[in-house]
């Protein structure tokens, strides 16, 4: 099972991340800068080893950097309301139509 999460993130990645700030030419200011995301695990343990920067078993990291250094917290109200899916696939296509639709709303969104 996959679960869709989003995670508010500092304003500050808007001003010091050149391609976050490159993916978000709609972003006023006004609203929170946010990173979606997919996972196996719970949103929590997810948002965890984003923020301790964890390694796979063959040394490759598997946190985002974003998330590791502007990372604030998880925001249910965004997420909660989407259903775990079985399979990678449609995890990927709900993340990508989340984060678009929420880019539409005016956030500034970043996603893998």
């Amino acid at each position: 099972m996959y679960t869709i999460y989003v995670i508010e993130l500092s304003k500050k990645v808007y001003t010091e991340h050149r391609k976050f700030r490159e993916a978000n030419p709609q972003f006023n200011g006004v609203l929170e800068c946010l990173y979606v995301g997919m996972t196996s695990k719970t949103p929590k343990e997810r948002f965890d080893q984003h923020k301790k920067g964890t390694l796979s078993k063959k040394g490759h990291n598997i946190s985002s950097k974003i998330v590791n250094k502007y990372g604030l917290y998880l925001r249910g109200s965004l997420f909660n309301h989407i259903d775990p899916v079985t399979t990678r696939a449609e995890a990927l296509k709900i993340e990508k139509e989340l984060a678009l639709e929420l880019r539409r709303k005016k956030y500034a969104v970043w996603f893998n």
